[in-house]
């Protein structure tokens, strides 16, 4: 049920940098530099509409977790309540009695424990309101600090909502939070379409991002045959960390069919480690600042956020105005 994440990559002698065009080598960040590893556990499970069965497993990957040394404990999308239109009918099958009981024995986990969690669960709202899609953000101490809604559901809302839209309410609040020294967020799911969310967390000083995802119980045909998200969501997630040098974990349920597995990025793009699919399971990577990581827009990131969209020096020259000659 357990997969390692490997240490890759060493920097090359100054002389062979040049061979990977502009950018520059990265170790740490900021005035945080000696910092210890940070161990990040991507947990990942058939998640499925008992909050008690979602309970045990969560419970159980903690106890793994614990065992392999994380800091951190990263679940996927509702692990613990199910996703709506998926795993439940609605959010009003929830056992909101129940749900309360069934957090507070994760946050009693962590504490005993001494793991950071990342649950993905679901926040009631008042009476008649829609409950956000969530994940709560709880301390070593069993403290939930901070809470992330999702802020893009899926679907549409004319002529009447559809998808997530029909059993969640958008959130609009970004959590950045410290474990050991190093600045973290949270996303979900179909954020993921949204670059400027990664790029907003970047300003923001984010380092690590922990995105839960709900891409499961899907039918067979769309697994074998129509999985385009196998390829688009690590593809993705590739380009949202390689383009703003964060390290990604990205976690999914295992229910089957389940359209790709839990995997973790590092900085510079590279997959370090997945689980297999439609197996529970614990991927336990490392967030290494002694490691020395490619930051191909690095020179050039934070003048492209002031709109000055280009490297170098412009020349104002009659040949380079002249755009109909050659």
């Amino acid at each position: 049920m357990t997969a390692r994440s490997p240490g890759q990559q060493s920097s090359p002698a100054a002389s062979d940098a040049n061979t990977l065009g502009d950018g520059r080598w990265e170790t740490g960040a900021g005035p945080q530099r000696g910092r210890r590893p940070l161990r990040v556990a991507g947990c990942q499970f058939d998640v499925g509409p008992s909050i008690a069965a979602n309970l045990a497993e969560i419970l159980r990957l903690l106890q793994a977790a614990a065992v392999q040394g994380a800091r951190v404990a990263h679940f996927p999308e509702t692990a613990l309540t199910g996703y709506a239109g998926a795993d439940i009918a609605a959010t009003a099958d929830i056992d909101w009695g129940e749900l309360h009981a069934a957090t507070a024995t994760v946050c009693q986990a962590a504490r005993d424990l001494r793991l950071w969690v990342l649950l993905g669960s679901t926040h009631r709202l008042s009476t008649g309101v829609l409950p956000h899609n969530s994940v709560y953000i709880i301390n070593d101490l069993g403290e939930v600090i901070d809470r992330y809604d999702k802020r893009f559901c899926t679907g549409i809302t004319e002529p009447e909502p559809q998808r997530d839209l029909r059993h969640y309410t958008p959130g609009s609040h970004t959590p950045v939070f410290e474990i050991d020294g190093y600045r973290a967020s949270v996303l979900i799911c179909y954020d993921y379409r949204f670059p400027e969310l990664y790029r907003d967390l970047k300003r923001r000083g984010g380092e690590l991002v922990f995105q839960s995802f709900h891409n499961a119980r899907f039918s067979r045909e769309v697994y074998e045959h129509q999985n385009l998200w196998r390829e688009v969501v690590p593809g993705t997630m590739i380009g949202h960390a390689a383009c703003n040098h964060l390290w990604i974990s990205a976690t999914n349920s295992s229910t089957q069919y389940s359209l790709w597995p839990t995997f973790f990025v590092q900085p510079d793009g590279q997959i370090t480690g997945r689980l297999a699919d439609h197996e529970t399971g614990v991927l336990v990577s490392e967030v290494d600042p002694a490691r020395p990581l490619w930051d191909a827009p690095g020179p050039w990131r934070e003048r492209a956020w002031s709109g000055e969209l280009h490297s170098g020096t412009l020349v104002d020259d009659p040949r380079g105005r002249d755009r109909t000659s050659y």
